[in-house]
């Protein structure tokens, strides 16, 4: 997957990509619905037309920031960003980012495959290598739009510990007994939204392990539950349930409902 184009990308995931990308933009009309034929019947055509003309908030150019270097790349909305999201992809999380600002590792990954459906939803996103700081990322983006909300996936959550001083954090199929582990008391954690498939069959993500952490994070944290979608190859890997795979909108969703709620701390 890290050698394919945006094309191929694109196929591979069965046109999930544009999918999320609609959703989103959906989203940021009607806050709440998880697509065009949950938009009130009276405002369909207008939704509709919005969509084909492309025009709300739509992602600009690849930059890289001076104080994160190859370690980050941002995409801005068109407009004025309402917040900031700071993606942080699972596995090893190496983005193999290059100094015209092009992700060549992972992009497959959940959150690095939808990263401009968070764009269209208004956000400055920031794509972290797992080679940059965390914190260092949260104060760039905080010069530039506030709040700021860390994103990590899957075994990024191992190192989420890294960015308690954000105004919210998101785990999605996240490892959550070694986060909570780093972490230590729960008192440090900022708003928190938990975003779990039902039916993740990888082994170190369990939906198990998320009652113990919402009873650990002691009211600073709530889920959301994901169902359907496909499921194919390693469970631990971007095809199937772990990776939202053919539900990503509602992941999307999820997302940028919680960060429009967040208020800078």
């Amino acid at each position: 997957m890290s050698k394919k184009g945006p094309i191929a990308e694109w196929q591979f995931y069965g046109g999930s990509l544009a999918g999320a990308d609609i959703r989103a933009k959906v989203l940021a009309i009607f806050p709440g619905v998880l697509g065009l034929a949950m938009v009130p019947m009276k405002y369909r055509l207008v939704v509709s037309l919005i969509l084909l003309l492309g025009l709300g908030a739509g992602p600009a150019r690849a930059e890289l920031l001076p104080d994160l270097g190859t370690d980050a790349v941002l995409e801005r909305p068109s407009g004025k960003p309402r917040g900031s999201i700071i993606l942080m992809a699972g596995g090893h999380g190496n983005l193999g980012i290059t100094t015209d600002g092009q992700i060549t590792d992972l992009m497959g990954n959940s959150l690095i495959r939808t990263r401009r459906s968070f764009v269209s939803g208004g956000f400055a996103t920031l794509a972290l290598s797992s080679s940059g700081s965390p914190s260092r990322a949260i104060e760039a983006m905080s010069k530039i739009a506030r709040p700021v909300i860390v994103v990590g996936t899957s075994r990024a959550a191992t190192r989420m510990h890294r960015a308690l001083e954000a105004d919210g954090l998101v785990i999605t199929s996240g490892i959550l007994d070694e986060f909570q582990s780093n972490v230590g008391s729960s008192g440090s954690l900022p708003p928190t939204l938990i975003v779990h498939h039902r039916k993740d069959g990888c082994r170190v993500t369990s939906p198990e392990l998320v009652a113990p952490f919402i009873n650990w994070a002691a009211g600073r944290a709530r889920v959301v539950w994901v169902d359907g979608g496909r499921d194919e190859g390693d469970p631990c890997q971007a095809r199937g349930h772990h990776g939202f795979a053919g539900v990503e909108g509602r992941m999307v969703g999820a997302v940028l409902g919680f960060a429009r709620s967040v208020r800078a701390r």
